[in-house]
């Protein structure tokens, strides 16, 4: 069953965040310090108005400088915590967010290298790197500065509050009567604000979506002159951006007048008794001063806690999406007794590994698709022996990649089984064989970096004398030798400094240095040219003598040598042999090389002509 077929329930926000606590557990000698700090911090600030209490009751009413020096000394001293303490929340709370970001994207990028070709065939590169980016750091914030932000003005409130009734009872209830009144109108405003703020994040995505395409996709658009279209369609996603931010920040002004508004009540309630109680004689000017200044300062914190409640409800989807892709498994999964004798992909037991000889046997194997509903194979038998090289043909689209994903293990059997060297590939782990296989693809694929770099993927400890040998042996010495820096040359992200050709020369150098026991070629000559493809193909005779190798070819003058050939039609294996045999039975493979050879010469006449 596929990790689409494996739907994911969702469940109460509590027993998401406990899936995800470890991550932040492991950095208690972190929260913990940054709670402590925070509150301090905002200690502090609720005490400095009681200060001006002092100053304007003592020094002022009383007309006396006594006690000023050491009420400075005092003063100065809180102030120089508070800014220690001030700096050691916000170094508490980054590294927070920035431990539990890494920890979060590391453990969900490795948990993807170990998913299977299903995930990825059914779940597309942004939405994978929006779960793997934006929801980790979505996550981050929630234990880090949503979670200080309700620390510190929650804090900061229950101090003011509490000093507040100590001072004054009656007045303090008076202003508390207004809170209940601001968190309504805030929760109501702010629901509509988390609305508007999703929708942007998902407009956002839709941006970089198209952002994305219009970058890797320029070849495309511009040979079919489709810019406009192109232009058109970003700036719709961009447009409709700049409407909902608006939208949202009309919400968020919104906000702040209610904070001011609502602020500027307390503050006339204050002025209202207080003032009564001044003039009265009940109550002393510093006092009402402290009223005044708590009054205009409160509100601000009760809005931030509000907001820092809604917003980390509002997390509960980067939460559930984070946690959704921790719990896809795959389909090609080690059994524990496997894991525990080879090892995993991170943690191998090379010094269990069994040489691999390069025997494969196709025993009664049916297969479809985790996402078909057609069998692609069917009750299919095969035995190729150690170093037998076989090419698979037909035309595009037909299929011919099915046999090779079976054979690398990317999939398993739908029923029947694969045998290497006479043993179920399921009894052995996945990185023993994938570590036995080179793999050069239709398309080639470098990492970004040196071409050294890329040629040592194939072989970490390979020296310059051996890369350059087998850039000889790919006729690829003169391409890299005339690259300015050698070996040293950048490739760019994805090979792009490099022509496709260039690309799969490398590609057949990294593949011969790895010396794999199996060796897979898919199309892997499509992308050279007439000229090139000499050399090529006197590389991968080479290549492919004492290894099991498999040839999927588009270009069938390329494999008329090969030791059988599997012809694949509609998704199944019609015909088989060598080709003498093929050619003789005048059937499908027959109908496919004549028709290419006629097409080949064809072109050489009018290549001749011009």
């Amino acid at each position: 069953m596929s990790e689409q077929e494996k739907p994911y329930t969702a469940r109460p926000y509590l027993v998401e965040v406990k899936d995800i606590w470890p991550f932040v557990d492991r950095y208690r000698n972190q929260f913990v310090p940054m709670v402590l700090t925070g509150t301090l911090a905002s200690i502090i600030d609720s005490i400095y108005p009681l200060f001006n209490r002092y100053a304007l009751d003592h020094f002022i009413a009383l007309k006396t400088l006594d006690t000023l020096g050491l009420m400075l000394v005092l003063y100065f001293a809180l102030l120089a915590f508070q800014v220690v303490m001030n700096y050691m929340t916000i170094i508490y709370t980054f590294r927070l967010e920035m431990s539990i970001d890494r920890d979060l994207r590391n453990a969900s990028f490795n948990h993807l290298q170990e998913l299977s070709f299903g995930y990825f065939n059914q779940n597309n590169v942004g939405y994978i790197h929006a779960r793997v980016m934006s929801d980790t750091a979505r996550i981050g914030e929630l234990f880090s500065w949503y979670a200080m932000s309700l620390i510190w003005d929650g804090s900061y409130v229950v101090f003011i509050i509490a000093i507040m009734c100590m001072v004054n009872l009656k007045l303090a209830l008076l202003i508390l009567l207004l809170i209940p009144i601001e968190v309504l109108l805030i929760w109501i405003f702010q629901k509509k604000l988390v609305l508007l703020n999703r929708k942007i994040r998902e407009i956002n995505s839709m941006i970089t979506s198209r952002f994305n395409e219009g970058i890797t996709g320029i070849r495309s658009i511009k040979s079919m002159v489709i810019e406009e279209r192109m232009k058109g369609e970003f700036g719709e996603e961009t447009e409709r951006m700049r409407k909902t931010s608006v939208g949202a920040q009309h919400y968020s002004a919104a906000l702040m007048a209610i904070v001011i508004f609502v602020g500027a009540m307390a503050l006339s309630i204050v002025l209202w008794r207080g003032g009564s109680l001044t003039m009265e004689r009940a109550m002393q000017i510093g006092t009402l001063s402290v009223f005044m200044s708590y009054a205009l300062s409160m509100m601000m914190p009760i809005s931030n806690i509000v907001q820092s409640i809604s917003g980390m409800i509002g997390i509960h989807v980067n939460v559930e999406r984070f946690n959704k892709l921790m719990a896809a498994t795959s389909d090609v999964q080690d059994r524990q007794e496997i894991i525990a004798m080879y090892g995993d992909t991170f943690h191998p037991k090379k010094e269990n590994w069994e040489p691999l000889e390069g025997d494969i046997t196709f025993e009664d194997v049916s297969f479809k698709y985790p996402d078909g509903e057609e069998m692609v194979l069917e009750h299919f038998n095969l035995h190729v022996p150690k170093g037998e090289n076989v090419a698979i043909v037909g035309e595009t689209g037909a299929g011919k990649s099915t046999l090779i994903n079976l054979v690398c293990r990317f999939y398993e059997p739908t029923s029947g089984r694969v045998l290497i060297d006479g043993k179920d590939a399921r009894d052995r782990s996945q990185l023993w064989l994938h570590s036995n296989i080179g793999y050069v693809l239709q398309t080639p694929h470098l990492f970004s970096g040196t071409v050294r770099d890329n040629l040592r993927y194939g072989n970490p400890n390979a020296t310059d004398e051996e890369i350059w040998h087998a850039l000889e042996l790919v006729d690829a010495r003169d391409v890299v030798e005339n690259m300015e820096h050698g070996l040293d040359a950048q490739v760019g992200e994805g090979g792009d400094l490099l022509s496709t050709g260039q690309k799969q020369l490398l590609s057949f150098a990294r593949a011969l240095l790895a010396d794999p026991k199996i060796l897979v070629l898919d199309e892997a000559t499509s992308s050279i040219d007439t000229q090139t493809e000499k050399a090529i193909q006197d590389a991968i005779a080479y290549m492919i003598k004492d290894r099991t190798s498999f040839v999927v070819a588009h270009r069938l003058s390329t494999i008329v040598g090969a030791d059988v050939i599997l012809v694949v039609k509609d998704g199944k294996i019609v015909e088989r042999g060598k080709h003498k045999e093929l050619m003789a039975q005048k059937g499908y493979y027959y109908d496919l090389y004549t028709r290419q050879f006629a097409e080949l010469s064809t072109k050489q006449a009018q290549a001749t002509s011009a």
